[in-house]
């Protein structure tokens, strides 16, 4: 198995979820064994930073990367299509310190990377992460772990005390695969109360929020007019975000994941714990093709038809 990256580079624009601006970023093809790398245009000069457990410096509501005097946030629903579509190498460059968040989910950044096609780099094999022992960070009220497994599987639990919450539609596991991931995860939407809206933007936070990217409820219902993507969106955008946290290992994983009401800051602890214990992993090109399936270099149809039903209007360049 080879490592990818893009056939071209391509162009977005969308909004910054926090800050409420405006925001562009290109994304580049990057050479064998460059790995994923941001980097911010600051008076038309870049500065890198690697998509690295190393760099995470704010987890609250997204997860954020720094270093030195430059900061990109909300970079999981990026990293987790990026990972769907098994891409190694690519040079992210943006003029803001945050991704657009989209329409809240991973589905207009697949769509964006397979409009710019994908291309095996025969010259470099694709490495992996292969989980050796259980890790687990937490306590019992909310914790997240990841322990061996042939392939690589996630599970999440959730509980909220809200109507649009019960027992079928707050825990979900899947194994991943491409077509998993296309058809059943990249669509999945990041959630909020309205309740709590006021408070985010007390500390700047959430200014660019809106029910054209997140799914909001009220005290008693969803505010959205058409509802939910999947009867269970809220938990399966958690997967979606553990999958983008994960990422930042630097490499696809075989090991099995586990959530209980986790998110960015457990995920980060967990990531770390797991690379501060030499014992715990192996990285390895030595893997069976068929416990990490290789994604097709097409467009899903799901995703396609989400696109155009939902009128995202991401615009979108493909440059030479």
């Amino acid at each position: 198995m080879y490592q990818r990256t893009l056939r071209s580079c391509i162009a977005a624009n969308g909004i910054g979820v926090h800050s409420g601006s405006p925001v562009k970023i290109w994304i580049n093809p990057a050479p064998a064994n460059t790995g994923i790398v941001f980097r911010r245009r600051i008076n038309g000069v870049l500065k890198s930073i690697p998509a690295s457990i190393d760099h995470v410096i704010d987890t609250r509501l997204s997860t954020c990367l720094g270093l030195e005097d430059v900061k990109i946030g909300m970079v999981e629903h990026l990293l987790s299509a990026i990972a769907g579509l098994g891409i190694d190498n690519l040079f992210i460059d943006i003029e803001d310190d945050e991704l657009p968040i989209m329409d809240g989910s991973a589905a207009p950044y697949i769509f964006l990377l397979q409009s710019a096609g994908i291309k095996e780099q025969c010259e470099a094999e694709k490495v992996f992460l292969v989980v050796k022992k259980k890790i687990q960070v937490g306590n019992e009220k909310q914790y997240c772990s990841i322990e061996p497994h042939n392939g690589f599987r996630v599970e999440f639990k959730i509980e909220f005390d809200h109507p649009s919450f019960n027992a079928e539609n707050q825990t979900a596991i899947f194994d991943f695969s491409s077509t998993t991931y296309l058809t059943s995860l990249c669509r999945a939407r990041t959630f909020g109360f309205e309740k709590d809206r006021e408070l985010y933007k007390k500390q700047n936070l959430a200014l660019g929020s809106s029910l054209d990217n997140a799914v909001v409820l009220s005290e008693n219902s969803i505010m959205n007019d058409r509802g939910l993507r999947y009867y269970d969106e809220f938990v399966r955008h958690k997967i979606l975000d553990a999958i983008g946290d994960c990422y930042l290992l630097g490499y696809p994983i075989i090991g099995h994941f586990k959530g209980f009401k986790s998110g960015h800051t457990l995920n980060n602890q967990l990531l770390n714990m797991l690379l501060a214990d030499k014992d715990s992993y192996e990285l390895t090109t030595n893997v069976d093709v068929a416990l990490y399936q290789e994604p097709d270099n097409i467009i899903s149809p799901q995703v396609v038809s989400h696109l155009q039903s939902e009128s995202i209007k991401s615009q979108h360049e493909v440059e030479a």
